[in-house]
Order: structure tokens, then sequence, then C-alpha cells
């Protein structure tokens, strides 16, 4: 497959978050095989450093780099695409991937809860500051790394910041109903300009995700996780898909599981939510 699509992804430009590990490493470390360039963003530099180098040998291709930032921070999200647009004309691939659940409520420098900041905020913010540079390449295509989670909750809009009540598993499952959300509407503005949005459930995943909730839930999780779980490879195929695949050049604003179209959440497809959620984002990142 990867063979057959790597003339596909030649000059292709492709910046995918969170891709020190896991999925997005696996997305990452594909798309280099098939010939893309490949701009990874991770916030430790030596892990960087190493994945970038890790990426090049296996898949013989030169054309990856990387951009350190904390992407719970929404300046440094501007500084991630400042970088980026510093050194690249063209965006065709955006993977939108970098989340976390935190085991106690945190609140980053800026004032934002840190799994709704780097499990969706970033997502908006990086998306539209790209959006320019996404247009100017089209066909072009933006995804959206979400998870089922988003069906347990509900998108409370006095509670978005999970002020109220918090649960690890309700903060993390409203940061990714943030995201289905956003992904629709995105699709929605993006009509008729040849990008596509679309957004994802990669399945029950072994990655780093559960390392934040301390040494205990994170060491039970992560023994469960051996033995249920999809390697990042497999977690990755979604991913790629969207990426590459040829048939999805006009798909967008569907929500994807195993590299089919499914439903979402009934509650996601509330077109005043939609706008409701636009706006409050616009606000809550404005410079």
């Amino acid at each position: 497959m990867k063979e057959k699509l790597k003339d596909t992804m030649n000059g292709k430009i492709c910046l995918i978050t969170g891709a020190t590990n896991g999925i997005g490493k696996a997305t990452a470390q594909a798309l280099a095989q098939m010939g893309a360039t490949v701009v990874i963003v991770g916030r430790n530099p030596a892990k960087c450093a190493s994945v970038v180098s890790e990426i090049k040998q296996i898949s013989g291709n030169d054309a990856v780099e990387a951009l350190v930032a904390d992407l719970s921070l929404m300046a440094e999200v501007r500084q991630v695409a400042d970088e980026f647009k510093a050194k690249y004309r063209k965006l065709h691939v955006l993977v939108n991937n970098v989340g976390a659940a935190f085991g106690k409520r945190q609140v980053t420098s800026e004032g934002f809860e840190r799994t709704f900041a780097l499990n969706y905020l970033n997502y908006f913010l990086l998306t539209g500051l790209l959006l320019d540079t996404l247009k100017a390449s089209a066909p072009s295509r933006i995804i959206n790394v979400s998870s089922d989670e988003h069906k347990g909750v509900q998108l409370d809009f006095d509670n978005l910041q999970s002020e109220k009540g918090r649960s690890i598993l309700n903060a993390y499952g409203r940061s990714k109903l943030a995201t289905v959300v956003f992904s629709y509407e995105l699709s929605r503005r993006l009509s008729g300009t040849d990008v596509t949005a679309n957004v994802l459930h990669p399945g029950l995943v072994r990655t780093g995700f559960a390392s934040n909730l301390g040494a205990v839930p994170s060491a039970a999780i992560g023994f469960f996780m051996r033995f249920v779980a999809l390697t990042p490879e497999q977690g990755a195929e979604t991913s790629i898909y969207l990426a590459t695949s040829p048939d999805l050049k006009n798909v967008s604003g569907k929500y994807w599981v195993k590299s089919k179209a499914v439903l979402s959440a009934r509650a996601t497809y509330d077109k005043t939510t939609w706008a409701r959620l636009w706006q409050v984002s616009e606000t809550l990142v404005a410079a």
C-alpha cells in the first residue's frame, strides 16, 4: 500500500503534531516512507531530534524535520505556525494529533485548563493560523484526531474548561467532543475551497497517552493496554488513510473509525452548537 502511494505523496508537505511517539510518530513515519516532506511537532527537543533521525533512517527520506513547542500554550502554537510559514509556502496535510489526559486539573500560564487547551484549543488555533497556507496549497486536507470518548459527555458552555465537577474522563471527553464539533463547522466553512476537514477515532491504542495521570493510574492503564490495545501502527491507519487516499479528495465533514465513515454522537450534528463553539473559541484564543 505504501509503495503504491509513494508517488501520490511525492511533493506533498505534511505537518503532524504530537509526533514524537504513538499514533503521531507512526503517521509521520508512514508519510515519510511515501515520499512526503514531513514536519513533526513535539515539546521535547532531544526526543524531536531522535525521532527525526529515526524516521529519516527508516524511510530513506531526508525531508523530515521538527518544530519544538508545548501546544497547550497558545503562544507556542502561534510560534509553530510562524516557524512553519517562514520556511514553507505550501501545506497539503495538517494532522492535529497531539493529545493527553491529566490526573488533576491543571491551568496553564495563560489561564486555560490544560486538557482543553492541548486537545482542542490548540487544534482550533493552529488550523486557523495555517488556513491561508492550506487554501493556497489546495487540494489539501485537515485531519483531527478525536475519540469515541466524545459520546459520553455534553458540551456544557458554562463548564468548557471543567471548573465544576471535573473528572479525568469528563475533561478528556469534552475536549474530544469539541474537536468533533469544530471539525464539522470547519468543513462547512471550507465548502468550495478544495480543502477538506475530517475527524477520527483511532481506537484504543498503546501510546504514552496515560503518562500524565500519575504513577498508579498510568501503570494500571499501561498493564491493561498491553493486552487489549492496538499498536501505534494500527492506530495510525485511519489517519494515514485520510491523509493519502485518492478516493477521499472531495470527502469532508465525516467522522471516521477503522477507515470508514460512521456516525458520531447525535449532539455533534447541531449546527447551532457548531456556530457557538466557533464563536467562543475565537474569543478564547484572540491575541
